[in-house]
């Protein structure tokens, strides 16, 4: 494991405990939106189907758990804690995330490494997670008010996906034969959504 991918993981790690303090801590999950909230539980859920079948290493199978069970939890605070959802603005929060379920699994079925139920849901992981953050991007779009936390969890999230493709970029160099078009595109299209947010985080 390089130094980018190693940085990659303790940046999206970083990004789910700064939310988790947060809610757990203030109480409140206002600002953050529970619709990107449940696209990123379908995405480690979709993602990580491998996780009792096929063990890589330690780290690995610890990660998996830790993303499975924090984004559980983040939407179960959201949806069921008696104090944490009554902050939540559902008002404010009304992007439609449903819809980009179906053409994530259609791309997923039709263009995909290879034609497995496990790859297959994997590849929807990949397209699902490349626009998870859009209903999170508009909401805050529309209430033009990013409390600390929140902003701070955007960043990590976007720093991770921009750590990402530096590790993309030293493997492929480093490594024969490492070509994934698949996790690139879909990966550089996740980093791209977050310019917007970077220009007004920056600008604060």
């Amino acid at each position: 494991m390089n130094i980018f991918r190693l940085a990659g993981d303790m940046t999206h790690l970083a990004s789910v405990l700064v939310l988790l303090l947060k809610i757990h801590t203030i109480k409140s999950c206002a600002g953050v939106s529970l619709k990107t909230q449940e696209l990123y539980a379908m995405v480690f859920a979709t993602r990580y189907l491998d996780i009792f079948t096929d063990f890589i290493s330690l780290y690995n199978t610890v990660m998996k758990l830790i993303f499975l069970w924090s984004s559980f939890s983040i939407v179960w605070y959201m949806r069921s804690h008696k104090v944490v959802r009554r902050s939540y603005d559902k008002d404010q929060d009304t992007f439609r995330h449903y819809f980009l379920l179906l053409p994530c699994l259609i791309l997923a079925i039709f263009i995909n490494e290879k034609f497995t139920f496990k790859e297959v849901m994997w590849t929807f992981s990949l397209y699902l997670e490349a626009v998870a953050i859009l209903p999170q991007l508009v909401l805050l779009q529309r209430t033009r008010n990013i409390d600390n936390l929140t902003g701070q969890y955007i960043f990590l999230l976007g720093a991770y996906r921009a750590l990402y493709i530096l590790n993309w970029i030293y493997r492929y160099f480093t490594e024969p034969h490492y070509v994934h078009w698949l996790p690139w595109i879909s990966g550089l299209l996740q980093t791209l959504l977050y310019g917007d947010f970077f220009y007004y985080y920056f600008l604060r």
